[in-house]
C-alpha cells in the first residue's frame, strides 16, 4: 500500500513528483564527500536521479572523485533503468569499506551521462553534504539516496515499505 506523501513545505521538493521511470540530470549543487579527514569527492559537476518515493542518487564525475582511495568490488548488480552496476571499496591507512560506491560503465541510452561517475551511500562515511548540508541516508541500506532539507517524503526504505 503507497502511504500519502508528506505536504512540502515552501522551497521543498517531494519525492512522490518525481518521475517513474527514473530520469538524471545534471546539477550545479556542491556535493562533497569525507572520510578520515580525506575528501573523497568535491564536485559542482554531479548527476542526481529521481525516481518516485526515493531521494536523489548523486552521481560524482570521475575527475572530482580521489580514484586512488577506491578498489573496485566484484560486486555488481541490475538496475531495470541504467543497466549492470560496479560496486567501489573505499581505502584509507589500509582500512576498507565495503562497496561504498557504484558506477555504470555502459550504462543504458536514457543514463548515458552517468557512464563512469561514482555514487555513494552517506551512512558508512563520515560526511557527505549537498551545499554544505550534512545529508542522511535513505533508509533500508538497499537504496543510495540522499536526504536533504529541501526533500518532503516519506521516503522508499523504511520499514513496510518494500511493496510500493
Amino acid at each position: 500500500m503507497r502511504p500519502y506523501p508528506d505536504t512540502p513545505a515552501p522551497g521543498q521538493e517531494s519525492v512522490w513528483d518525481y518521475p517513474r521511470p527514473a530520469i538524471a540530470e545534471p546539477s550545479e549543487r556542491h556535493v562533497r564527500i569525507r572520510h578520515r579527514g580525506l575528501t573523497v569527492a568535491d564536485t559542482r559537476a554531479a548527476v542526481r536521479t529521481l525516481e518516485t518515493s526515493h531521494p536523489p542518487s548523486w552521481y560524482i564525475p570521475p575527475a572530482d572523485v580521489d580514484a586512488g582511495l577506491l578498489r573496485r568490488s566484484d560486486r555488481r548488480s541490475f538496475c531495470e533503468w541504467k543497466g549492470e552496476a560496479t560496486y567501489w571499496h573505499l581505502v584509507i591507512d589500509g582500512r576498507e569499506w565495503r562497496d561504498v560506491a557504484w558506477s555504470y560503465a555502459s550504462p543504458t541510452p536514457a543514463f548515458a551521462v552517468l557512464r563512469d561517475h561514482l555514487a555513494f551511500y552517506a551512512a558508512p562515511l563520515d560526511e557527505c553534504t549537498v551545499d554544505g548540508e550534512r545529508v542522511r541516508a535513505q533508509p533500508g541500506g538497499f537504496y543510495g539516496g540522499w536526504i536533504t532539507a529541501d526533500l518532503a517524503g516519506p521516503f522508499k526504505g523504511v520499514p513496510g515499505s518494500m511493496g510500493w
